[in-house]
């Protein structure tokens, strides 16, 4: 049998045209009507097995595009000595059945790696689509809640509903805390989620990790630096006062005479014993102030937010310290970018953060001839709005720098000076409070500045 393609097409042909002629003398020409019956009948045959011949091409191409729409990547397609043409048409669906094989293996191994990566990484992951049922928990997960699998993320609910609830509520890209007791165990989770979209629909993914151990260790750190700096300025205001009251003691009983019944005591001593007592009493009133500024600091408003302008705000907080700043020789400046940058939070606090932070630059400016602040404010990466306010002092050393943010940090040192010290702090809770941070970064002898982050 002829295998090429293009000859056994031709010879097709010209036994079917032969076959056609025959048919049609017998059919004119002869009484033959049996033989040019049995000719018409040859003749539809030829013609059907030349179309199906032809169309062998389009059976070829349906088994391949069947192989790629069923993932079956097991078929060959062998050349059969139909031609040049056919050879590479077959030599080309190989290659594609071969280059769709090896895709479909990668992404199995990428898939198994990444099944391994989420099933022993040590943070808990659920995640599940907008019915609530539960596509992905892992083994940390399951270990965390101690449960064998979960089929709905409501099936959490006999764990802790409030858990349940957070987690529905918590949109992508957003943090939160959650209490959860677990078998007579109380757990603080930090749990963190983000949306995906597959195949038009929506899925959210949850991590969960237990902080409890770490919140712990910062909350011990934290009573450590505040029990260290209320020993500071209490011992600070107790030993002067237990020295002068032993002082006005001795000067009781080394001048003072009885006579008649009755006390004198020298001119000399009453008044020592006067400015002792003077001083006693200041420094007593100095100890309620330091306690009231402990009682102000655990008192942080909720923010009332609006929408202001950032350049009116920054050039009213220029010119609330514009006294301060004539009289320590020092410029201010306010740049805003764009100048019509708005932010939504509430404006005395925010207020009250920056004069907390002009009032630490004055401080470190304060045996400097002439010193420089800028206010500035601008849309940072991300979209964030940043403002900063910096001076050129001779900044903070590196070992202060994570202290200068704890309550009632030494008076004497910068960025403190004689105030209560806890500006910084309340400056904190108060951006804390509005979903911001304030961060700072100093440069010794080049100048430090501080940066408000909503």
């Amino acid at each position: 049998m002829l295998k090429n393609f293009r000859l056994n097409i031709i010879i097709r042909i010209v036994l079917l045209a032969i076959t056609l002629a025959g048919g049609i003398y017998l059919w004119g020409n002869t009484d033959f009507y049996i033989s040019a019956g049995l000719l018409t009948l040859l003749v539809l045959y030829q013609i059907i097995r030349l179309i199906h011949y032809v169309e062998r091409t389009n059976r070829k191409l349906n088994r391949f595009f069947n192989s790629i729409r069923y993932s079956d990547f097991s078929r060959t397609f062998s050349s059969e000595k139909l031609g040049r043409s056919f050879k590479q048409l077959d030599e080309t669906l190989t290659n594609v059945i071969e280059a769709f094989k090896e895709q479909r293996i990668e992404k199995q191994i990428h898939f198994r790696y990444m099944q391994t990566v989420v099933q022993h990484i040590g943070i808990g992951l659920i995640s599940f689509n907008q019915q609530g049922e539960v596509e992905l928990i892992n083994t940390a997960a399951k270990r965390l809640f101690q449960i064998p699998s979960l089929r709905a993320i409501d099936d959490l609910s006999s764990i802790s509903p409030a858990l349940v609830e957070a987690i529905k509520d918590l949109k992508g890209g957003n943090r939160s805390v959650v209490r959860v007791p677990i078998n007579n165990k109380s757990l603080q989770l930090a749990i963190h989620a983000t949306t995906f979209r597959l195949r038009d629909e929506m899925y959210k993914l949850v991590s969960f990790q237990d902080i409890n151990a770490e919140l712990e260790d910062k909350e011990m750190e934290a009573w450590q630096n505040l029990t260290q700096v209320l020993a500071h300025e209490i011992m600070n205001s107790v030993t002067p006062i237990a020295s002068l009251s032993n002082t006005v003691q001795l000067l009781l009983r080394t001048h003072t005479y009885e006579k008649n019944e009755a006390y004198t005591i020298e001119k000399e001593a009453v008044k020592d014993v006067s400015e002792a007592l003077e001083t006693i009493e200041n420094r007593s009133h100095g100890l309620i102030r330091f306690v009231n500024s402990y009682r102000d600091f655990t008192k942080v408003p909720n923010p009332d937010a609006k929408l202001f302008s950032v350049a009116m705000l920054l050039k009213r907080v220029k010119n609330l310290n514009k006294g301060e700043a004539e009289k320590q020789n020092i410029n201010i400046k306010v740049s805003v970018e764009p100048d019509s940058l708005e932010i939504t939070a509430d404006p005395h606090l925010v207020e009250q953060v920056l004069i907390n932070l002009i009032k630490n630059a004055f401080r470190a400016l304060k045996n400097q001839e002439r010193g420089t602040i800028t206010l500035n404010s601008e849309i940072a990466s991300g979209g964030n709005i940043n403002i900063y306010v910096h001076d050129d002092g001779s900044g903070i050393n590196a070992d202060k720098l994570d202290k200068i943010f704890i309550p009632f940090y030494s008076s004497r040192r910068p960025y403190q000076g004689s105030g209560s010290g806890i500006g910084l702090s309340l400056s904190r809770q108060i951006m804390r409070a509005h979903g911001g941070t304030l961060s700072v970064d100093s440069t010794p002898n080049e100048g430090t500045t501080f940066t408000l982050q909503f």
